[in-house]
């Protein structure tokens, strides 16, 4: 289908025609498909659907715990979701908020920074 595997994640495949460009983010079954031309989006969704068994989830809402948010501003990408769960699963939903966890304006250095300007 004219697609380039990157070099650089090998999980990144593009295809550019003139200024049309369509991407795919391929992560073990799932793949991310974008690009900036509609018509050719299309394309490459029915391409890919002749060749594999694949079901159109529509416009994106999650991917690998990030959840995505269009607006007339832009794409909003936030961990919320993923991070309450994290939360749920580790047992510390109950757990009370604090303010600062640490003494205010505690000096924290490494061992080998210590060593290096030979403080104690």
């Amino acid at each position: 289908m004219g697609f380039q595997q990157s070099h650089f994640d090998y999980s990144l495949f593009t295809n550019k025609a003139g200024s049309d460009l369509v991407v795919i983010l391929v992560y073990v079954d799932d793949l991310l498909i974008t690009g900036n031309n509609p018509s050719l989006l299309s394309q490459t969704r029915e391409g890919l659907q002749n060749q594999f068994k694949m079901k159109d989830l529509g416009e994106l809402k999650f991917f690998l715990g990030i959840e995505f948010a269009r607006s007339s501003e832009g794409i909003m990408m936030c961990q919320r979701k993923y991070t309450l769960e994290l939360v749920s699963e580790s047992g510390l939903g109950g757990a009370k908020p604090v303010g600062t966890p640490l003494e205010l304006n505690k000096k924290l250095t490494s061992e080998e920074y210590d060593k290096h300007i030979g403080s104690d």
